[in-house]
């Protein structure tokens, strides 16, 4: 292993990730490595890859070069429904609940065709219900007549049935209102305070930090920081980490 790069085998770890779409790398030697039970926030401006990276973690572009480990293990060539198999949950910003079916059956097809040993039970279905009591008491509603933030608590709680490791989230407070923006972010803790290790990418960078324990900040498909939550906006201008002036 190079200096300075992760171990590969923290919850999730990257090394010497080079990603992209056509024949362009987007990602540049991107290594991160999330310590279990945080919440681990990329923020960086547009175009700065931070679609890109979540959707390699979620196996929905494939690595060029580099290492994804998840608990230890090489899933970089694992396709996306077996990395969900495996212990790692992937919420994306949009279409993530099926707004035709009730929520209850929302939550029955998310494990319907997992395999392996992460089929859900009775058991965790009420320990996620027990999660998010607003999904709970609208099991018979249809998805599609909640609220902007009651659907992405719902998404939420269909990524938990399959009890992963690592919960990935891609913009979780993306066109919500600021009241349902907080909602979402506490929903965020009370996953991490369940056990479940989360990574998140963000736009909201002051509304995310609040409810994050570690930042990276990803400029030009490159790491540029990573540096406690609380210590970011405190001790660092954003603005000229953007334009790589700092």
């Amino acid at each position: 292993m190079s200096p300075g790069r992760p171990e590969l085998v923290a919850p999730l770890a990257v090394e010497g990730l080079f990603a992209g779409y056509g024949g362009g790398d987007i990602l540049k030697d991107v290594s991160l490595s999330v310590p279990a039970g945080k919440v681990f926030t990329v923020v960086g401006p547009n175009g700065s890859g931070k679609s890109t990276l979540i959707k390699t973690l979620a196996g929905l572009v494939a690595a060029r070069q580099g290492r994804i480990a998840l608990c230890g293990r090489d899933i970089t060539r694992l396709a996306a429904a077996r990395r969900v198999s495996a212990g790692l949950a992937y919420v994306p910003q949009e279409h993530n609940v099926f707004r035709n079916l009730t929520v209850g059956e929302n939550l029955k097809l998310s494990t319907e065709f997992l395999d392996g040993g992460r089929l859900a039970g009775p058991e965790q279905r009420e320990r996620v219900l027990a999660l998010f009591p607003d999904v709970a008491e609208r099991r018979g509603l249809l998805a599609g007549n909640l609220s902007g933030g009651q659907r992405q608590m719902l998404a939420f709680a269909c990524a938990l049935m399959a009890n992963p490791e690592v919960l990935l989230l891609d913009e979780p407070s993306a066109g919500l209102s600021p009241k349902f923006v907080q909602e979402i972010f506490q929903a965020v803790l009370t996953v991490r305070d369940a056990g479940v290790t989360v990574f998140m990418i963000e736009q909201n960078v002051a509304a995310a930090l609040p409810f994050s324990d570690i930042a990276l900040v990803l400029v030009a498909g490159q790491v540029r920081l990573v540096t406690a939550a609380d210590r970011l906006l405190a001790e660092h201008d954003l603005h000229s980490l953007y334009l790589g002036e700092a």
